[in-house]
């Protein structure tokens, strides 16, 4: 009886080395690891020991014969991974290598700043050596960043990965130094005077601006500072959103858009018990909001949810997903692959799914209504929104095969009283370390922080998490990215270039980048 992986998966590999006959995939050895949306059980050779779900931090594997009605997809989703040719594998996942710190340079002493996934991932790989200490310093009172804050309420099994950081919290060594902001309470020198590294592991937490007429009126606000609000922020218990009007509109279609509309439209009683404020569940009780649109400005083949968030949607009682029929457009490349089957996995997936969509019928439910080809021009309204304008578009591929959404001359006001941008992310600079303005991410050798792109090593700072790579991958992407940053970390000073705490004005003397 097989295993499945389903929607709550975190992608941290932990249920890979713990298969003993080497049957979830991609492996964080295989060039699709850092790209796949989540892992995959195969049922041909899953020996049903029950390994993979003892290791799972989520609880997201479930055998095929507990699946609930709402999990069944993911047994085909799963399945049709393995459908596609793939070359062989050994037995067991080459499990990679852990950092080790000679006995001649122990004890090594270590700042992280920031306490989230790519944090809690880094110390963990720091703790397996004895002897290291790790002192992580965050400017909120609770740690763990967007496991706690960022994920939705009703995604109680992802929250649960809360449980695996505390067991590293718990480890000899390991030090919690909350509601310390670094370049405030603290700054970056002083990290360095007591500790021979220092990591920075902040994320990127600032969204991407919408450039638009009418983007500063009230009731246009960040999709992130919602859920930040509805997850009970310190930062955010102050905000207040106007639910009066029957509309909403997120821009943006990502996992954290789909995360919105679903609060909009959940029924409120579904939340008790969840960590939503009091005064964040008083307002969606309140909720006048009928129909919540989500709309991409580009087709559905480049929607940017995940197939396991959007199964998710599709299974939550109480709210119908619906979409105009002739906006199921895909670009001519996607076209000619999806006639061959030769779709990737996830893609043909996503796809399976969207063709759902237009069989479910409409009823007195609260909907979300998935709309694309439309880019916003203009945020209505005098001394609020009250809608948005928008171009419609078509799809078009450039001679080198991207796919650009180009404009048809036609236009579509959609009225509505909330107007949430979910268009992506961006690092923010720290005061004392060194900032790539155009990509928004700390400048970096694969974790080595360079005081310029392409320039010279700092030493004795590193960087982990989408502050090195940028906003991409998943809770568990930021564990393999650890990996790296720690072991270049490690083989640093074990190689002496890292100076002793006592020297620490040595660290600050930049040396030159490894080519």
């Amino acid at each position: 009886m097989p295993h499945v992986v389903t929607q709550s998966c975190c992608s941290d590999a932990s249920c890979v080395y713990a298969c003993p006959v080497n049957c979830i995939h991609p492996t964080p050895d295989e060039p699709d690891f850092l790209t796949a949306e989540m892992l995959h059980i195969d049922p041909t050779s899953c020996v049903d020991c029950g390994a993979c779900v003892s290791a799972c931090p989520v609880d997201a594997i479930v055998p095929k014969s507990k699946l609930t009605d709402a999990q069944l997809p993911f047994l085909t989703i799963n399945s049709d991974f393995y459908k596609q040719e793939r070359p062989d594998r050994p037995l067991l996942a080459p499990v990679s290598p852990a950092p080790v710190v000679t006995k001649e340079r122990q004890p090594l002493r270590v700042a992280i700043v920031g306490s989230g996934p790519s944090a809690m991932y880094a110390a963990d790989e720091l703790l397996t050596q004895p002897g290291v200490k790790v002192d992580v310093y965050d400017r909120l009172p609770q740690p763990h960043g967007l496991a706690r804050l960022g994920v939705a309420p009703d995604h109680e099994k992802t929250r649960q990965v809360s449980r695996l950081f505390d067991q590293i919290s718990a480890q000899s060594g390991f030090e919690f130094h909350l509601g310390v902001e670094v370049g405030t309470d603290i700054t970056h020198d002083q990290l360095l005077e007591n500790h021979h590294a220092v990591v920075y592991a902040v994320g990127a937490s600032k969204d991407r601006e919408l450039t638009i007429p009418g983007a500063d009126l009230p009731g246009r606000g960040s999709a992130t500072d919602f859920v930040a609000w509805y997850n009970g922020h310190p930062d955010h218990a102050h905000r207040r959103y106007d639910l009066s009007h029957k509309r909403a509109i997120v821009i943006g279609n990502g996992n954290v858009a789909l995360d919105v509309a679903r609060i909009l439209t959940i029924d409120p009683d579904r939340l008790v018990g969840t960590n939503v404020p009091t005064h964040a569940l008083k307002a969606l009780r309140e909720s006048n909001i009928e129909e919540v649109l989500v709309v991409g400005r580009r087709g559905v083949a480049q929607s940017a949810f995940t197939v396991p968030e959007f199964a998710g949607l599709l299974a939550t009682p109480g709210i119908d997903v619906s979409m105009y029929r002739d906006e199921m457009m895909l670009d001519a490349a996607t076209d000619r692959l999806a006639e061959t089957d030769d779709l990737p996995h996830a893609a043909a997936q996503k796809l399976n799914l969207l063709r759902r969509v237009d069989e479910i019928s409409g009823n007195d439910h609260r909907r979300i209504v998935l709309r694309y080809l439309l880019s916003p021009t203009c945020v209505r309204g005098e001394t609020a929104v009250t809608g948005v304008q928008f171009d419609r578009m078509t799809l078009a591929t450039t001679a080198d095969g991207t796919v650009q959404s180009v404009p048809t001359g036609e236009v579509e006001t959609v009225d509505a009283g909330l107007v949430l941008t979910s268009i992506g992310y961006r690092g923010v600079a720290l005061p004392g370390v060194p900032f790539d303005d155009r990509r928004s991410v700390i400048p970096n050798d694969d974790g080595r922080v360079l005081d310029a792109p392409g320039g010279d090593v700092v030493r004795g700072t590193y960087v982990t998490g989408w502050i090195k790579r940028g906003p991409s991958g998943y809770i568990g992407t930021n564990k393999s990215c650890a990996q790296s940053t720690v072991l270049n970390l490690v083989a640093d000073f074990n190689a002496g270039l890292l100076p002793d705490i006592e020297n620490a004005s040595e660290r600050r003397k930049p040396w030159r980048r490894r080519r």
